[in-house]
């Protein structure tokens, strides 16, 4: 369990904080390329790490990300007018590029040099991997973008997504590496309701899974094997985790195809999280139509599962529309929904869970290992170091599975499957 100082230590994120501090040394996802389809779209709200802010994409395409309010009397910037490669604020009509400078100052005096004298808050992005990635720390610490496998995929080779969920982020994310919550929270009672995979079937059979952690210079790499007495082998399913909130898994996809899927747990606040998801496929194929349609709908992401807001129609007003009759014949929750499933038990321990009334046990090896090496970045950030995994080696690596032999150690065994190959 953590003490009281360091549960509030890790989940406090807003403008001041330690936490908050280390989570903005690294580059942040902000938003969905699809949010700002175009050059002079409308702008969209964002929140982040507690602070409120506006999105564009001006004329020239350049993308901007700017304090909520006016510098001047405090308008939002959300009713502004994008237009010739600014966002005018529609009270007095002062505008802003996309770094913040002021350009246009139509309300005083031709001849004042005012606006060259306002600067707004003005955050830095670049659109990779179809998300808006943003850099909210210190300008002199800004470090090289993070090039994850998944932000290099051409166009049609990688699916991204995101869901809306209603507590810390902390929450999200353990539930996230917690491997043998799936022996369980997801778990089919009838075969035939979902495809037959024979890695969940590994999962059904061996329910208390092994876990062993590597920390690394990007976060850890870390096993969950589990043991199957009827052959002597071992189903070895290999995660990584890199800083402050990504991980990756492997995962026995539509058809058999072999997938590689992650998420990422963007805070928005202390008590709201952005779920972003993507998937792709391990050999560098294009996805199929039809494995975009299975994972939305497995997951429960479809855009029929979708309230305007990326909010799950199945949600806490209405209890995640939980059915007792299917609890009891189909699934083990009741719940549809693979990530409706996470969501739901995440969001009942409540917006920011109290960690000094549990009790862990020898498979939350990766929630501890998770913990740690946040509070340690806390503590660096809070003391002017450099948190872990700002600078690493994360783009070289992936995840893998794999049956081996009892007695074969994973590390060497599944060396050349960790390593990245496009």
């Amino acid at each position: 369990m953590l003490s009281q100082e360091e549960n509030e230590l890790i989940t406090r994120v807003g403008p001041g904080t330690p936490m908050g501090a280390a989570l903005r040394r690294y580059w942040l996802p902000a938003l969905l390329v699809e949010e700002l389809p175009a050059p002079d779209c409308p702008p969209v709200r964002v929140r982040l790490l507690g602070e409120d802010l506006v999105a564009f994409r001006d004329s020239m395409g350049q993308l901007g990300l700017l304090g909520a309010h006016c510098p001047h009397r405090g308008a939002s910037l959300f009713f502004g007018r994008n237009e010739e490669c600014g966002l005018r604020c529609v009270y007095h009509g002062w505008k802003f590029d996309v770094a913040g400078a002021c350009v246009d100052m139509p309300s005083e005096p031709e001849e004042s040099s005012f606006k060259h004298k306002i600067r707004h808050t003005a955050y830095p992005c670049v659109e990779k991997g179809g998300v808006i990635w943003t850099y909210m720390g210190p300008p002199a610490e800004q470090p090289p973008l993070i090039d994850l496998e998944w932000m290099r995929a051409p166009a049609g080779h990688c699916h991204v997504s995101k869901t809306y969920e209603e507590c810390n982020y902390l929450q999200a994310l353990e539930g996230g590496v917690d491997t043998a919550h799936s022996s369980f929270l997801h778990r089919m009672m009838n075969p035939s309701a979902r495809t037959d995979r024979a890695t969940e079937r590994y999962r059904a059979r061996a329910v208390a899974p092994k876990l062993e952690a590597l920390v690394t210079d990007y976060g850890f790499t870390y096993a969950g094997i589990r043991s199957l007495p009827d052959d002597g082998t071992r189903y070895v399913r290999v995660y990584q985790f890199v800083m402050p909130f990504h991980q990756m898994r492997a995962y026995e996809g539509y058809a058999g195809r072999p997938l590689i899927q992650g998420h990422m747990w963007m805070p928005i606040d202390d008590e709201q999280t952005w779920v972003y998801n993507w998937m792709y496929v391990r050999d560098g194929s294009a996805l199929t139509p039809e494995e975009i349609r299975a994972e939305e709908t497995e997951t429960g992401r479809a855009a029929d599962d979708l309230l305007p807001g990326y909010r799950l129609k199945r949600n806490r007003s209405n209890d995640y529309l939980i059915d007792r009759q299917e609890q009891r014949t189909t699934s083990w929750t009741g719940i549809q929904g693979v990530n409706t499933q996470d969501i739901a038990i995440q969001e009942s321990m409540g917006p920011i869970y109290d960690r000094t009334r549990e009790h862990l046990g020898a498979s939350d090896l990766a929630v501890i290992t998770t913990r740690r090496l946040l509070l340690q970045a806390a503590r660096d950030a809070a003391a002017g170091r450099e948190p872990l995994g700002v600078r690493s080696s994360a783009q070289s690596v992936r995840p893998a599975e794999m049956i081996l032999p009892e007695g074969v150690p994973w590390p060497e065994a599944m060396k050349e499957e960790l390593l990245v190959r496009w």
